[in-house]
């Protein structure tokens, strides 16, 4: 059974950090792409960050670049994302997911298997 399960959200401050974690069970980790996305009240989700397990690669959505970054413990099957510099409108439970592609892949449609998500609440 495909398990992710997302951890580390909760309230900070503007200008602050957090790590979200990602565990995933299942599948083999090493081949799978695992994306980070996240979902206002009211907005579509939208997607931050893929880490592309079979070619090693991390891409971006130009939302987040500089202010997030994306990684990977194999070992451990988790991916992380460090947060830096939190803004009000960051607020959002965050999610990740997983597909068994490589590449780059930001939309949601492009994922079979989602976690439950967390919440970030970022206040100003």
């Amino acid at each position: 059974e495909v398990q992710l399960v997302e951890s580390g959200g909760g309230l900070a401050q503007a200008g602050g950090s957090l790590r979200l974690s990602c565990t995933a069970s299942g599948f083999p980790f090493d081949d799978y792409a695992i994306g980070w996305f996240r979902q206002a009240p009211g907005k579509e989700r939208e997607g931050l960050i893929c880490i592309s397990g079979s070619d090693g690669n991390t891409y971006y959505a130009d939302s987040v670049k500089g202010r997030f970054t994306g990684y990977s413990d194999n070992y451990k099957n988790t991916v992380y994302l460090q947060m830096n510099n939190l803004k009000p409108e960051d607020t959002a439970v965050y999610y990740c997911a997983a597909d068994h592609r490589p590449g780059e892949r930001l939309f949601a449609y492009e994922y079979d298997y989602w976690g439950q998500g967390t919440q970030v609440t970022v206040s100003s």
